[in-house]
C-alpha cells in the first residue's frame, strides 16, 4: 500500500459508497487534484452494496424537496449513463398495491403526488387489470397505482463505473484509510496518516453526522435503519413481473418483492431504527417478518429457494429530505441523510455538489471528457460471456465457466483481478462477476474462485 502524499489536494471526497464515487467522478472533469477516501478494502462497501436495486422515479418523494428534484434528475442522468457505461437496467415497472380500503383510499392522493413529481404516466388499476398483470399475486388486493417508469439496476456495477472512470481520468483512492479527525485548515488524520486538501466533501454515509460534528456542526443526526432482505433463486422469478411496493409508510417504502437484474427475486426491505452502525446481521425475527409480508403479497413465492440473505443499513435522519449543505468558510460541504433514493439520484447530487464547491470558492476551471469505461454485463437479460461463441471463439477463457450457478467464467475473473480497482475479497469479486452469488452461494466454486484471487495477489 502506498504512503499518502504530502502535497494538499483541491478536493478529498470522504466515502467511496455510490454517492461519494459519483463526486469524485464528478470532480475528474475538471483540472484537480481530486482524492477519493474510505475506511472500507473496496469501493462500496457500506449501504450502496446492499440495497433493493431500483432506479426510481421519484414518484413519492415529497414535492419540492431537494430529494425530489436531485432524484428526477439523476434518473435521467444516470439511465443515461447506464446504457453507455454497461450498466444493466431493466425497465419493468412498479405496482403500489392496495389490500384494504384505506390503502386504496390513498391511491389519488399518491396519484396526485406522482404527478406533482413529473411522473405523469401514472394511473389507477383496477383489481381484474392487476390480477391479469400479475397472476401470481395473493388473494384480497383492490387494486393499484401503477407506475411505468420504475426499473431496476446493477447497484455493484453502478457504484464501481463511477470509482473506475474517476480513478482513470486522475483521481487518487484511498482505501483502508479511516478519518479519525479532523486538524484546522482540513488535515485529514487516517489511519494511514495525514492528508491535507483546499476543500473538504462528506460523502461518509453513517457516519456523515459523526464527520459533521468535527467540523463543528450539529445539523442531523444519522439513525441507522436496517433493511434485512432475501433473495429467492432464479427458479422464482417467472413468478413476478412488476416491482411490488406496498403504500408507503412514515418509515420508508415498506417492504416489496421486486426481479433484479441478476435473474432472482427480492423480498424486503425491514425498517429497523438502531444504536449500532455496524449492525449487517440478519435476524430470525426479521427473516420471519419478511416471510409473513411475503405470503400475503405472492404467496408461491415462499415455496421458492432462499438464495441468500443480506442486511443494509440506511442512512435515516430527523429530516424527510436529504442533509446536503455547503459551509463556505470552512471551504467544506456535507452531503448527508442520502437514503434508499440515493443510487438514482447520485449522479445528480454529484453535480448539486460541485456546485456548492464552487459557491465556497473553488475553482474548477474548464470540463473536459472523461476516459470511457465499459463494465461487464451482470445483468441476465443482457448477452453474457458464456453464451457468446464469438466472444469464446477469440478467448478460450470466456468458456471456462468456474462458477456453474451463476455461469461465471474464468475469463470474466481474470478481467476483474487485473482491472482499475481490482477485488481485494472472495466478496468484491463477487461484485464484480456474480461468482459466488448463486444458490450454493461459493459451495462448489469457492475453492476455485479463492485460488484466481490469491493468484491475482
Amino acid at each position: 500500500m502506498r504512503p499518502l502524499p504530502s502535497a494538499p489536494y483541491d478536493v478529498v471526497v470522504v466515502g467511496a459508497g455510490v454517492v461519494g464515487s459519483a463526486i469524485a467522478r464528478e470532480l475528474a472533469r475538471f483540472p484537480l487534484r481530486t482524492a477519493l477516501v474510505d475506511a472500507a478494502a473496496d469501493v462500496g462497501e457500506g449501504t450502496s452494496k446492499a440495497n433493493t436495486a431500483i432506479l426510481h422515479t421519484g414518484f413519492d418523494a415529497v414535492p419540492g424537496s431537494l430529494e425530489a428534484r436531485l432524484v428526477r434528475e439523476g434518473r435521467r442522468r444516470l439511465a443515461a449513463y447506464a446504457a453507455g457505461a454497461g450498466i444493466p437496467v431493466e425497465p419493468v415497472g412498479a405496482l403500489l398495491v392496495a389490500w384494504d380500503e384505506e390503502q386504496l383510499a390513498a391511491l389519488p392522493g399518491l396519484a396526485r403526488k406522482a404527478r406533482e413529481n413529473d411522473c405523469r404516466d401514472v394511473r389507477i388499476i383496477g383489481p381484474d387489470e392487476l390480477r391479469a398483470r400479475e397472476p401470481h399475486l395473493g388473494p384480497g388486493a383492490l387494486g393499484a397505482l401503477d407506475v411505468p417508469g420504475e426499473s431496476v439496476i446493477c447497484p455493484w456495477t453502478t457504484t464501481l463505473a463511477y470509482a473506475m472512470q474517476a480513478v482513470k481520468a486522475g483521481v487518487e483512492l484511498h482505501l483502508d484509510c479511516r478519518v479519525e479527525d479532523v486538524r484546522p485548515g482540513h488535515e485529514l488524520v487516517t489511519a494511514r496518516g495525514v492528508l491535507r486538501t483546499r476543500y473538504l466533501v462528506n460523502a461518509a454515509g453513517l457516519y456523515a453526522d459523526e464527520l459533521d460534528r468535527r467540523l463543528g456542526h450539529r445539523d442531523f443526526t444519522v439513525t441507522p435503519r436496517r433493511g434485512q432482505l432475501m433473495v429467492f433463486d432464479a427458479f422464482a422469478r417467472g413468478l413476478v413481473r412488476h416491482i411490488l411496493l406496498p403504500v408507503p409508510t412514515a418509515l420508508g417504502k415498506g417492504v416489496l418483492i421486486a426481479p433484479t437484474v441478476h435473474g432472482k427475486v427480492l423480498l424486503g426491505p425491514t425498517a429497523e431504527d438502531l444504536d449500532d452502525r455496524t449492525a449487517t446481521a440478519s435476524t430470525a425475527e426479521g427473516l420471519a417478518f419478511l416471510a409473513e409480508k411475503g405470503r400475503r403479497i405472492l404467496p408461491a413465492l415462499l415455496d421458492e429457494e432462499v438464495t441468500a440473505v443480506y442486511a443494509g443499513l440506511r442512512a435515516a435522519t430527523e429530516e424527510d429530505d436529504y442533509r446536503i449543505a455547503c459551509h463556505p468558510r470552512q471551504r467544506y460541504v456535507t452531503v448527508g441523510g442520502i437514503r434508499s433514493t440515493g443510487l438514482t439520484a447520485s449522479m445528480a447530487i454529484a453535480a448539486h455538489a460541485v456546485e456548492l464547491l464552487r459557491d465556497a470558492g473553488l475553482e474548477t476551471g474548464p470540463a473536459r471528457e472523461l476516459p470511457a469505461v465499459r463494465m461487464p454485463n451482470l445483468g441476465e437479460a443482457f448477452p453474457r460471456p458464456y453464451a457468446d461463441a464469438g466472444l469464446i471463439a477469440a478467448d478460450r477463457a470466456y468458456g471456462d465457466v468456474v462458477c456453474t450457478c451463476e455461469r461465471v467464467t474464468r475469463g470474466e475473473i481474470r478481467d476483474a483481478l487485473a482491472s482499475v480497482i481490482p477485488p481485494v475479497s472472495a466478496a468484491g469479486l463477487r461484485r464484480r462477476t456474480r461468482a459466488g452469488a448463486g444458490r450454493c452461494q461459493g459451495a462448489f466454486c469457492g475453492a476455485a474462485v479463492r485460488a484466481l484471487l490469491e493468484g491475482a495477489r
